[in-house]
């Protein structure tokens, strides 16, 4: 980490809310490249809100904050899409196209963000797909790749713009231990090149194993731990 670059995430007395209840006050933070970040509490102490807001799903109405120089103050709904351009988002659900390969996942996303020149874009989604160790499964759909797989493809679709920031909602929630090892991995290697990661996770055991700076919610407020909680949930 390097403290002297301008923080990805910043974020200064701010009230998240959903559906107009504050589940989150006074929230402080600030995120800088190279540091990987674990964002931990219990379902409902406000783990997804604060990442709904980062990428601009939530409004930011208290407070001001900032996402990889986009101010979240005022963003207009149909500006969201220039922030989202910033990020790399990872979803424990996957949200892949079905219909679709490997690849043209891929290239769909590149085409919705104006990548017009189909050498650059085939260029890109090959460089991705060999970055998450995907190289050989360019041609397969979804549902013919395994969980892992579809993880590192949903992580590959993160790094197509070489965002600064990737944002990861329980990225490991559905995959068998051996499997979110090595999603871990690859997702601590990215923080180690020079991106910033944050995670949320329920499962408190790969904090020591995995060490990072470890963020939790839990009674309205959002607050750093020095060290891992011994006792996963």
């Amino acid at each position: 980490m390097n403290e002297t670059q301008h923080p990805l995430i910043e974020l200064s007395g701010a009230d998240l809310l959903q559906e107009e209840h504050i589940v989150l006050s006074d929230v402080n933070l600030r995120a800088h490249p190279g540091e990987f970040i674990y964002l931990i509490g219990r379902t409902g102490s406000g783990k997804s809100s604060l990442l709904k807001t980062l990428y601009g799903e939530l409004p930011l109405t208290q407070g001001t904050g900032s996402v990889c120089g986009v101010s979240l103050v005022g963003l207009k709904p149909k500006k969201v899409h220039l922030l989202r351009r910033k990020l790399g988002i990872v979803f424990q659900d996957f949200e892949l196209l079905t219909d679709r390969t490997a690849e043209e996942n891929l290239q769909f996303v590149l085409k919705v963000t104006d990548w017009k020149n189909r050498a650059e874009r085939d260029q890109r989604v090959a460089e991705v797909l060999e970055a998450v160790g995907l190289e050989t499964k360019g041609y397969k759909r979804p549902h013919e790749l395994s969980g892992g797989e579809r993880q590192r493809l949903a992580i590959a679709r993160a790094l197509l713009n070489a965002p600064d920031l990737i944002l990861a909602d329980e990225p490991t929630g559905n995959l068998d231990p051996e499997t979110a090892e090595g999603i871990l991995r690859l997702l601590h290697d990215l923080a180690a090149n020079g991106r910033c990661v944050l995670m949320a996770t329920h499962n408190h055991g790969i904090l020591s194993r995995h060490p990072g700076r470890i963020l939790q919610c839990g009674n309205g407020c959002l607050e750093e731990l020095q060290t891992a909680p011994q006792l996963a949930e």
